[in-house]
């Protein structure tokens, strides 16, 4: 399977004088209720005109979320975010640590089971260029999907390496790099499911995704209109992997995730599979503070190289397995 591919009253008035005022202010109100509430709504009038009209108006301001990080060349690489990363002499990043092939803990791997996947070496990379090869250059901290904007923003950690969709609606909390990854939302069932894809089978499923995710948001913005209103999308956790978990028991009949990590858990487990194709084309970029600049130019600059010389050998490495043969990685433009 090709990497790409896996690829939101007036009372009392009197004379002629006042019922013309009445009347012009009926005027207005009858104008503005319809907005008040389509607003009350959540911005949809009846026909959904108002859901539209946002979406067009979004969509117009962020046409390409993957391509409006900062170029490399366009500014110093060395400020004072690197510089503080420096002096404490090591970065500290946010990662997954059950996203099989991409963040995870092997079990099996002699001694403690250290972090591993295709996530854990960019972070190391990066590290590696901004602190210097040596050891704990790098502090891992394992974060759920709904923290991992928090944790950026909170200076928890300098930035977040985990599967991490670029969007327009986090772009307004944090910074992306450019993008080193390419996916897209999908639907994962088991064998025997009658699912079909992310279409008219899910009516009455019970569907699991992850908070915080692109997928609870796409779920969202869908039911009733692309998939069934008896869908049931309930089943939030904080962890993808979470989803795997309750589709094994038996307490949901599907998941919506990556594809690409969809495919790992279908990896993990031969009980279950990708049902339809992608229903989305997202990108995958290394989050960071929205001020840190000198920090952004200077992952984008590292990534260059990377994508050069060690992206498709950690591919090989972790993901080729499940996803098949690669075309690379996704091509780059800066805003």
């Amino acid at each position: 399977m090709n990497a790409r591919r896996l690829r939101t009253s007036l009372r009392g008035w009197g004379g002629v004088g006042a019922m013309a005022v009445v009347c012009a202010l009926a005027a207005v109100f009858a104008l503005l209720l319809p907005v008040a509430q389509s607003r009350e709504n959540g911005g949809t009038d009846a026909d959904g005109q108002g859901v539209a009209q946002g979406s067009q108006a979004k969509a117009e301001k962020c046409p390409a979320p993957q391509n409006q990080s900062l170029s490399p060349d366009s500014g110093p690489l060395d400020g004072k975010t690197i510089q503080r990363i420096k002096t404490s002499g090591h970065l500290t990043v946010g990662v997954d640590q059950n996203s099989y092939r991409f963040g995870y803990r092997d079990p099996n791997s002699t001694g403690s089971a250290k972090l591993e996947g295709f996530d854990i070496d960019l972070a190391q990379a990066i590290a590696d260029e901004i602190v210097g090869k040596k050891e704990n250059n790098v502090h891992f901290k394992a974060i759920p999907t709904n923290e991992r904007i928090p944790a950026i923003q909170d200076g928890k950690v300098d930035m977040v390496v985990r599967t991490m969709t670029i969007s327009c609606e986090r772009l307004e909390d944090v910074a992306f790099s450019s993008p080193y990854f390419e996916t897209g939302q999908q639907v994962l069932a088991p064998k025997k499911s009658d699912i079909k894809g992310y279409d008219d089978t899910l009516a009455n499923k019970r569907i699991c995704s992850a908070s915080g995710s692109i997928a609870l948001d796409k779920l969202k913005a869908d039911l009733g209109s692309v998939i069934p209103k008896s869908a049931d999308i309930s089943t939030v956790v904080p962890n993808q992997l979470d989803c795997l978990v309750r589709l094994q028991l038996g307490e949901v009949d599907a998941v919506v995730t990556d594809g690409a990590l969809a495919a790992s858990q279908a990896a993990q487990d031969p009980t279950v599979q990708l049902k339809g194709e992608p229903f989305t084309d997202e990108f995958y970029g290394v989050a960071m503070k929205k001020d840190a600049t000198d920090l952004i130019r200077r992952v984008n600059q590292i990534l260059v190289d990377y994508r050069k010389a060690d992206w498709q050998k950690s591919y090989n490495t972790w993901l080729a397995g499940t996803l098949g043969k690669s075309d690379g990685p996704p091509a780059v433009q800066y805003k």
